[in-house]
């Protein structure tokens, strides 16, 4: 039969994977992992340095460690999946998630806590980025959306109750273990996840992955790390010479990875990150954007915790109870964002209007302790519940914009490294921020406070004029 006279066969898309609905529960299980850990340590680092008698510092590392590890993961995690199978590097990455979180419960030592923490970001770092490539393997198109869907919901129940839960367990002692049961509550989560990602995924492999940049990897993870470390030790070892020598050094390797990454390109190879991408207005002016953003953002979120417990005296417990309205604000900003197609129609200008609300509320904060010592969560209520608004108004449309101009194949590496950012400045915000506080602690906890917050109102100042570089809208123009 000729070419011409074949009849025309109808093909039909490949029959939804079975157990899909199944996995999404294994995936959403990592996600709260994740978005637990990223907050308990906020609530309970002052019980933690008390009970180990460590030094202050320590209370920045807990957070900075994991979202310095985690930056540093996921530049390379996604194509750990590509390369060895997205389900075998879930199960490994929720492995080494529980076996860190154990390490975590079982320390006796600052230093063993914080190491477990930086394994933690890491094995976080190898689990997180499978979700996205197991949901586009796994469901039919006309699903992904409420695949996806489903990570909005599950993300704001974590969010409020994350520090809640973090606040009641270190206050309820259970069974003696005190602020060990934080990281104790992954254990049943993250074997649930294990059991059901074994039984239920997918096996796939993508043959055609793209090798590592191994040297890359190695050049951003210690430009990241010869920037945070001194900026966090400096304080308490009287900022010694060697600790600016440190943060030059790391922009001096900053450019050296920038130079092998157009390099490794023009030979051939797939580079970390594609150079190309900081060609870009958008895509560079939204990056320093991002970083002035979630630095202030971080930064803010473990200060003001460090004010209720060592300042205002709050217990765990309260400090979490009074964080609720900040997260709702969140989830109530991230509606009036998506009500109407508000953020996808006039996205710079609902991203602005954010952060404005933000700075306007870190001011407000100011002014409602400024003079005073009697301040009740009922007090603080209006300014986090206006401030977590404009989180969620600012975030909405934030990265879609970023990516606008983005070509197809850039966009693996422009979200790789949209993504890093994003917890390497929640790395430096703690790192920073939390140096400024202690720093003016010792003349007073309200006036260490008020210094912070003035510094978050200028990041946020700094990241509405930046946002000028981003297109209006992700829609082309």
């Amino acid at each position: 039969m000729s070419v011409a006279t074949a009849p025309v066969v109808a093909t039909a898309d490949p029959p939804a994977y079975r157990w899909r609905w199944v996995a999404l529960f294994a995936i959403l299980t990592a996600e709260v992992m994740d978005l637990l850990d990223a907050l308990v340590t906020t609530i309970a680092g002052p019980t933690i340095r008390a009970d180990l008698g460590a030094p202050e510092s320590t209370i920045q590392w807990l957070a900075a460690g994991y979202t310095l590890a985690m930056a540093v993961g996921l530049v390379t995690g996604g194509r750990l999946g590509d390369l060895f199978g997205r389900r075998r590097m879930f199960l490994v990455g929720t492995a080494g998630f529980v076996a860190a979180s154990l390490l975590c419960a079982l320390a006796q030592g600052e230093g063993t806590l914080v190491t477990a923490r930086v394994l933690q970001g890491l094995f976080g770092a190898v689990l997180l980025p499978q979700g996205l490539g197991l949901i586009k393997e796994m469901f039919p198109p006309h699903q992904v959306g409420a695949a996806f869907g489903l990570f909005g919901p599950v993300m704001g129940l974590s969010a409020v109750g994350g520090p809640i839960l973090a606040g009641w367990l270190v206050s309820a002692d259970l069974f003696g273990l005190g602020w060990r049961m934080i990281f104790l509550i992954n254990l049943p989560i993250g074997l649930l996840g294990l059991v059901l990602g074994a039984r239920f995924m997918p096996r796939s492999r993508d043959a055609s992955a793209p090798r590592l940049d191994v040297a890359g990897v190695g050049l951003v993870s210690a430009a990241m790390f010869l920037l945070v470390y001194p900026i966090v030790q400096g304080r308490e070892l009287g900022w010694p010479a060697w600790t600016f020598a440190s943060m030059v050094v790391a922009l001096v390797v900053f450019g050296v990875f920038g130079w092998w990454e157009a390099r490794r390109q023009r030979r051939g190879f797939d580079p970390l990150v594609v150079p190309t991408l900081f060609r870009k207005r958008a895509f560079t002016g939204g990056l320093v954007a991002g970083t002035a953003f979630f630095a202030g953002l971080l930064g803010f979120s473990l200060v003001l915790t460090l004010y209720l417990q060592l300042g205002l005296g709050y217990s765990p417990l309260k400090t979490g109870l009074t964080g609720v309205p900040q997260a709702v604000g969140v989830v109530v900003g991230f509606g009036l964002s998506a009500a109407g197609g508000l953020a996808r129609r006039h996205g710079r200008l609902v991203l602005q209007a954010g952060v404005a609300v933000m700075a306007l509320a870190a001011l407000g904060l100011l002014a409602t302790i400024h003079g005073t010592s009697t301040v009740t969560p009922w007090r603080l209520a209006p300014v986090l519940a206006a401030f977590g608004i404009g989180m969620g108004l600012a975030m909405a449309p934030f990265f879609d914009i970023i990516l606008a101009g983005v070509e197809p194949r850039e966009s693996g590496s422009a979200s790789g490294a949209l993504n890093a950012a994003q917890q390497f400045a929640g790395a430096l915000g703690v790192a920073a921020l939390g140096t400024l506080f202690f720093n003016r602690a010792a003349s007073g906890i309200t006036g260490a406070i008020e210094s912070v917050l003035y510094a978050v109102a200028g990041l946020l100042v700094l990241t509405c004029a930046l946002s000028f570089l981003l297109p209006r809208t992700a829609r082309p123009e």
